[in-house]
């Protein structure tokens, strides 16, 4: 399942923008695209609206670049390189966007009884034997290979989206393909491309739309992808979830793919995030 934007960003007003400033790029495995409003600054500011948005969107870039350098898997000098192949019982320094992102993990493995686990099973050790610590640290108490290709592209997204607005962005749009943010006073209107090549329409404000599709064939090769250390069959195909940031909805479509539907409703109704 795929996302489209099907609408032009509107003012706070309700009424079609002028003008907004675009971009897309190649970021995270995927086509990324960024769309910023910002208003009129005062005359004695000496800078434009337009300004503000290029300089926003470049920001947003750069901290989704950040998010990437530090998940990657096997990239060197990697935070999960460097946890992956890390000695057993040893601190291991972390960026916070990597503890940050471990910690709603944990959270919803313990939500799911353990069926929700970014820990391959090409090491023994799962999400329980790594102890996080107060600081950005961590410490493994048995082998693991993590692997937040289901949660990263997500943050990545949550922290463009905070980037965009600590310039001055008051609406906007964040796109990664599968995880879409929209933020500030405009209602979006948003294809879900299905399976069956149909289409179907959700409307966010102020929120995050996540879809996860396991026959899809252009997942980034890097990422393992789906999360389960049983070897079951999922219990969906797809899932689509809307949440009030990109890396729960990201994360929960995972938790739906595999949780029984009792599960994924108790899930769901914790971290106030839905179905569509």
């Amino acid at each position: 399942m795929r996302i489209d934007q099907s609408q032009a960003l509107t003012d706070p007003a309700g009424a079609t923008a002028p003008r907004s400033t675009r971009r897309l790029r190649v970021a995270l495995g995927t086509w990324v695209a960024i769309e910023a409003w910002a208003a009129d600054p005062p005359p004695e500011l000496a800078t434009t609206a337009a300004t503000i948005e290029q300089a926003a969107i470049e920001a947003a870039y750069a901290a989704m670049g950040a998010v990437e350098q530090a998940m990657h898997p096997r990239r060197p000098g990697s935070d999960l390189a460097r946890i992956n192949s890390g000695v057993l019982h040893n601190p291991i320094g972390l960026h916070p966007d990597t503890w940050r992102v471990l910690r709603l993990a944990q959270r919803l493995h313990d939500l799911t009884d353990g069926v929700f686990d970014p820990c391959l099973p090409a090491q023994p050790g799962s999400l329980r034997d790594v102890e996080l610590g107060a600081e950005p640290m961590l410490v493994c108490h048995a082998a693991v290979e993590i692997d937040l290709g289901g949660i990263a592209k997500g943050y990545a997204v949550d922290r463009a989206v905070e980037k965009l607005i600590e310039h001055g962005c008051r609406t906007g749009l964040v796109n990664a393909g599968g995880d879409l943010r929209v933020f500030g006073e405009r209602e979006e209107p948003i294809l879900l491309r299905e399976a069956d090549a149909g289409f179907r329409q959700v409307t966010l404000e102020n929120s995050a739309l996540a879809v996860s599709d396991v026959d899809a064939t252009d997942r980034p090769a890097e990422h393992q992808g789906y999360y389960t250390r049983n070897g079951e069959p999922t219990v969906r195909r797809y899932a689509a979830v809307i949440a009030k940031d990109a890396a729960t909805a990201d994360a929960l479509t995972k938790c739906v793919l595999f949780c029984s539907p009792e599960q994924t409703a108790q899930v769901l109704r914790e971290l106030e995030a839905k179905l569509t």
